[in-house]
């Protein structure tokens, strides 16, 4: 569905792209839409290389790997990024077919829990955030041309190292998921008169367990050292809040850190990053720090 997205957003800010599908309904499904997608893989990356274009990997992490083995057998000079939820995982693969010079990583913090060319939106980006890498031997050309379809895409984009990408979205993002699969699973136990009575809450805790499992698994099983971190820590928060609630009848403490925790999020601040320019001297240092003290770009000059 992201990939599907993006092709169509690229396409509605006037690039000339076209895509691949390993599934003949899915890539049928686009070309009846109008858009240049096959289930060739070579035709397509030869197409690329060609016009010396930008590749983008829209793929769960299980298919990275063949599929930078196709890129580095036909498409080895065009610049790459992705769009995986976890970075880390994604750079060593790149690096391990011989790609990491004009690698630059990326994730749009957008999406819903279908998947599919039919669930695809063009506007899925538009006001999202965008994480580019900035991590060290990054050259500004290819992270420039990541960047710019970003923003063409309608997002704003943060800059971000891999290894803090991902225990940042351990927390925001793959925690979510899986504390959403226990909620479902917790109501569904209380049996039909529980699940006849569920509401808001319910649904909203519970819409990414609408997620396919398979799709669940492949975003947060390769950012597990990051996930078990927090969800060790998340686990800490649930058990003083089991203790306190036997022994005093009382959650206080969970709740008000929590409401204290959401407000921060509600009323969180960014700035734009005006005076960092990709190739000026300390470039990726300056917009990693930039990017941790909640800076983001919005255009290009």
């Amino acid at each position: 569905m992201i990939g599907g997205s993006l092709l169509r957003a690229a396409v509605a800010a006037g690039y000339d792209a076209w895509g691949f599908n390993r599934s003949a309904r899915g890539a049928g499904a686009a070309r009846a839409d109008g858009f240049d997608v096959t289930e060739d893989l070579p035709a397509a990356l030869t197409k690329a290389a060609e016009a010396d274009a930008l590749l983008v990997l829209a793929v769960p992490m299980p298919a990275v790997g063949p599929l930078l083995s196709a890129v580095a057998t036909f498409a080895p000079h065009c610049a790459l990024t992705d769009v995986v939820s976890v970075k880390g995982p994604v750079a060593a693969a790149v690096r391990k077919e011989g790609l990491a010079a004009r690698y630059v990583g990326g994730h749009p913090m957008a999406g819903t829990a279908e998947s599919g060319w039919a669930a695809t939106d063009p506007d899925l980006f538009r006001d999202a955030v965008w994480a580019v890498g900035v991590d060290e031997g990054t050259r500004a050309e290819p992270w420039t041309t990541v960047t710019r379809l970003a923003l063409d895409c309608g997002a704003v984009v943060v800059p971000v190292v891999a290894d803090e990408h991902d225990r940042a979205v351990a927390r925001i993002s793959h925690l979510p998921h899986v504390l959403a699969e226990a909620l479902a699973v917790a109501g569904a136990a209380g049996g039909d008169l529980a699940l006849g009575l569920a509401a808001g809450s319910f649904r909203d805790g519970t819409r990414v367990a609408g997620t396919a499992p398979d799709l669940v698994r492949a975003i947060c099983e390769p950012n597990s050292g990051a996930l078990l971190e927090v969800l060790e820590e998340t686990l800490t928060l649930l058990g003083a809040a089991r203790d306190t609630l036997r022994a005093d009848n009382s959650l206080a403490e969970l709740v008000e850190a929590g409401h204290d925790a959401r407000q921060r999020y509600e009323t969180a601040q960014r700035w734009e990053i005006t005076d960092i320019h990709p190739g000026d001297h300390n470039w990726l240092a300056k917009l990693r720090d930039a990017g941790q003290r909640g800076g983001v770009i919005t255009r290009l000059n």
